[in-house]
């Protein structure tokens, strides 16, 4: 991948090596790669490492870990888009006889099907797939710990079933399905389920010695759809491009847009951190900012993927050692980094090519009760509402083509707005899922519930 580095500002681009050669000292990883994207190109990239004259440039393999959970994700996303299944479908309807199969397709790309974390000992991530070799025995005998649906907890056993999901219903294995439907349309090629040189080797770190162990790079078997891939920051800087914008090849703008949107009820700590999950994708406020992407680990590695859609700034941080450097953290620090020395340049403001008379007519400022709102008409097409000042009740609309309007976020997602008109074709007020806007604070020229007091507005004397 080119990588030009003249397309950040030289003070930027020393803030970013100086962020990951930090990382890597204080971390103690025997290396450590990152890359930024912006405007949908990788812009820079840097390493550092441990052996002398040896930097890992953005093509050097390193496993990602539950990175994998996002491509796994978008296959299934696939499957639904191509009306093979609905994701409010229960696992049983498609892949019956896993003792799990009361969780919904959904909820177990949210982890909220109640499965455990892991799969019964041993320990999944150092040990050979091949210990695994059926679905019974990677979800155990008592494979819910959780009422389905009720609570999020992180499940490696749910993206199995996913991957069997996908097996199931394309006929093949999940890495031919993945290379063929994603990784060859996106270019991804030094993608891959087994590594391929150049690729680093993984690392455990003694806590209190500047000593290493070499660890093992198991083949997880049927867990490879939860955390088996390996990549590098090339490759996921592509990906990171796809996941902000879609691409038709594989997935819609929509469907993407689905992915990044919170899916899982968030336990309290969560809450606190800001922290929640869509659909194969973490979510997280931090900063400021609405960070999105996935983190990964397996013995020997590290690995984070990190999106701001409004900066329009990726990165993705590639490590080789079980633990050690926050890599969640130097991804945001990298964004934030880009974000605010080079803050994204807008595109030109431009009028509507054409005016809808009345949609116009809807323009300008209205009234829930004595809430003051101001409905605005955008270039592209939609509305937007939202209150005169602090934070209130905000969503987008779509026109529908019949004088309605349909919410698009936030409380008044899928809600109905339909413009109520006089007997002369004059606006008489806003229906909005059966809240009345008027013009006028309890405007008693319009069909208020409840009424208007006939005395009207009046003081205390």
């Amino acid at each position: 991948m080119t990588t030009p580095q003249d397309d950040l500002l030289p003070a930027t681009r020393r803030a970013l090596l100086h962020r990951i050669a930090v990382a890597q000292a204080e971390g103690r990883a025997p290396s450590l790669a990152a890359t930024v994207v912006r405007d949908g190109r990788a812009v820079w990239h840097g390493a550092r490492t441990s052996v002398d004259g040896h930097g890992p440039d953005e093509n050097v393999q390193y496993r990602i870990g539950s990175i994998t959970k996002t491509f796994t994700a978008v296959l299934v996303l696939r499957l639904r888009d191509e009306g093979v299944l609905d994701l409010g479908d229960p696992l049983e309807k498609h892949l019956p006889g896993t003792g799990a199969g009361e969780a919904t397709i959904a909820q177990l790309l949210a982890h909220t099907s109640g499965l455990a974390a892991e799969s019964p000992a041993p320990w999944w991530e150092r040990t050979p797939g091949s210990l695994r070799p059926e679905l019974r025995d990677v979800l155990g005998e008592q494979p819910l710990l959780h009422p389905v649906g009720r609570r999020f907890h992180y499940s490696n056993p749910g993206y199995t079933l996913l991957g069997a999901l996908v097996e199931e219903l394309r006929g093949a294995p999940w890495e031919d399905v993945l290379r063929r439907e994603v990784l060859e349309p996106l270019g991804l090629h030094r993608t891959s389920a087994q590594p391929q040189a150049p690729h680093a080797g993984g690392w455990a770190v003694h806590p209190w010695a500047d000593a290493l162990l070499p660890e093992p790079a198991e083949d997880l078997g049927l867990m490879a759809p939860a955390g088996q891939l390996w990549s590098t920051t090339g490759d996921l800087a592509r990906f990171a491009v796809f996941l902000a914008n879609g691409d038709d090849r594989v997935l819609s703008t929509e469907s993407v847009r689905e992915m990044r949107t919170p899916a899982a009820p968030a336990e309290a700590a969560d809450v606190v951190d800001g922290a929640a999950y869509g659909l194969g994708l973490q979510i997280q406020h931090r900063d400021g900012r609405l960070l999105i992407g996935h983190s990964g680990s397996l013995p020997g590695f590290l690995a984070n993927l990190t999106i701001s859609l409004e900066d329009d700034v990726s990165a993705v941080v590639l490590a080789n050692c079980t633990s050690g450097p926050p890599l969640s953290s130097v991804g945001a620090d990298l964004v934030r980094i880009v974000a605010e020395a080079e803050p994204r340049i807008p595109e030109p403001w431009r009028p509507m090519t054409e005016v809808d008379a009345a949609a116009l007519e809807l323009a300008g400022q209205w009234y829930w009760g004595t809430h003051g709102f101001a409905l605005r008409l955008t270039a592209d097409g939609e509305a937007s509402l939202e209150p005169f000042a602090g934070k209130g009740r905000r969503s987008r609309f779509r026109a529908n083509g019949d004088g309605t309007w349909t919410g698009l976020e936030g409380y008044y997602a899928g809600e109905l707005l339909r413009p109520v008109r006089r007997p002369d074709g004059s606006v008489s007020h806003l229906d909005l899922g059966s809240f009345v806007f008027t013009r006028q604070p309890y405007d008693e020229s319009a069909s208020v519930p409840g009424g208007v007091d006939p005395e009207g507005w009046r003081g205390i004397r």
